[in-house]
């Protein structure tokens, strides 16, 4: 049966079929790299609380590289610098696409998930704001509760929400991507105390070189490679958070798409080459070794977990991850839904967008980072900004799950019914006829 035509903009409309199979095919990755993910934060918390821990911080603290060149840094150091470049990196490449060749270069459709990520940075931001207002130094953490972890959601939402429409796990994919980069952003601007613009300029020496080989579908490595070291190098002199060198490097890799074949279709660009290529290394290596270094907290049993989490900086993490991001990405789509007269696609509830909101507060990876930089690691605000991370990401994990897996059983129902509907070419019919 046709639908009827719509008047109004429509909210989460099924995505075309080649999205909806790299939509899977980058949930599949990530599901184990949040296993992964995971895992290391577990090891990392055990450590840290075990008789190895004296082990644990001088591997930590343990300083290498050339002093010559002021990279003399601690492991924990290499790890959050160094390694979480490849994670940016991959973000970089992923929005750029998503904007370039993806569903997503429609504006009426990309308005949607920037507009959210805008909503769940904005008010985790304000409710920390609120609860540590007069606590001095505290209020430099006020951007810890505002990354959605990419990884930890996504592995979340393909364990409990394998049959949700490819239109919602898009969604979650683009808003975690931006909400990642609005958080790089952040870091660029307020956590960059001493910025040198000497070695910024230099920096943009070896990322043009690199930009203009990648725009003639150069893919040689050891010409890419150094270059982006270099790159990388500068811009950590330059005072200005290294992980933002990868962003760059990411934007600087073209989308290249046949015109002929108008689309994505034609086949993997280079952007989608090197993210094929790179993304298992962010996932299962960058990541969790990240997450190692990063997550061991010592609790100093219930008493200090107690008083880890009544610390007005884990109260305002908890609350902007678990309570702002929900408020913040599900009232933003309201918002904007109710300006433009959009209205959520046929089958979708808002119960939906409630779930995702919720699987939003699953902010680990940059969160850590944040809190590092803004109280400096091994002190008692970050080594509480920690505790709190992993509770307010783990309870709000736990929530989405609620919801996401109540909505899973009738999306499975409605996922059995389409695959019933396909041709000899594998594609499920719903995807080829638009009246469907």
């Amino acid at each position: 049966m046709n639908r009827s035509p719509r008047a109004r903009p429509v909210l989460f409309s099924r995505r075309s079929w080649p999205e909806t199979r790299r939509i899977a095919d980058i949930l599949r990755k990530e599901t184990i790299g949040g296993a992964l993910l995971l895992a290391a934060a577990v090891v990392a918390v055990v450590l840290a609380n075990s008789p190895w821990s004296e082990f644990y911080e001088s591997v930590r603290s343990f300083q290498l590289g050339p002093a010559s060149l002021h990279l003399d840094l601690p492991v924990a150091t290499w790890a959050a610098d160094g390694l979480l470049a490849i994670f940016f990196f991959v973000a970089g490449l992923e929005l750029k696409r998503e904007f370039v060749a993806g569903d997503l270069r429609d504006p009426r459709r990309a308005v949607v998930p920037i507009a959210a990520a805008c909503g769940g940075v904005a008010v985790p931001a304000l409710i920390y704001f609120a609860i540590n207002a007069g606590g001095g130094e505290a209020v430099r953490g006020w951007a810890i509760p505002t990354a959605t972890d990419i990884a930890f959601a996504l592995a979340v939402l393909a364990v409990v929400g394998r049959c949700l429409p490819s239109a919602l796990r898009t969604f979650l994919l683009t808003l975690a991507v931006v909400d990642d980069l609005l958080a790089i952003l952040i870091i660029a601007l307020f956590y960059t105390d001493d910025l040198r613009v000497g070695p910024l300029l230099l920096a943009l020496v070896p990322l043009g070189v690199f930009t203009l080989l990648v725009q003639y579908r150069v893919r040689s490595w050891w010409l890419l490679l150094p270059l982006a070291a270099l790159t990388w190098l500068w811009v950590h002199e330059s005072g200005v958070h290294a992980t933002v060198a990868g962003v760059l490097l990411g934007f600087a890799v073209p989308v290249l798409r046949s015109e002929r074949a108008g689309g994505p279709e034609a086949g993997p660009g280079l952007a989608e080459h090197f993210e094929h290529r790179f993304r298992p290394l962010s996932a299962a290596v960058a990541v969790p070794i990240f997450a190692l270094f990063a997550a061991g907290v010592p609790l100093g049993g219930w008493d200090g977990l107690r008083s880890a989490l009544t610390d007005p900086v884990a109260l305002g993490i908890v609350a902007g991850l678990v309570v702002g991001k929900t408020v913040g990405i599900s009232g933003a789509t309201w918002l904007l839904s109710r300006f433009t007269k959009a209205e959520l696609d046929d089958g979708l509830g808002w119960v939906d967008v409630l779930g995702l909101a919720m699987l939003g507060g699953v902010g680990f990876t940059v969160s850590l980072l944040i809190g590092e930089l803004a109280f400096g690691a091994g002190s008692e605000p970050d080594d509480h900004a920690r505790v709190a991370i992993l509770a307010g990401s783990l309870l709000a994990a736990l929530l989405a799950a609620i919801i996401l897996r109540a909505r899973n059983r009738v999306y499975r129902r409605i996922h059995e019914m389409e695959n019933l509907d396909r041709d000899a070419d594998g594609i499920p019919d719903v995807y080829e006829d638009p009246g469907k």
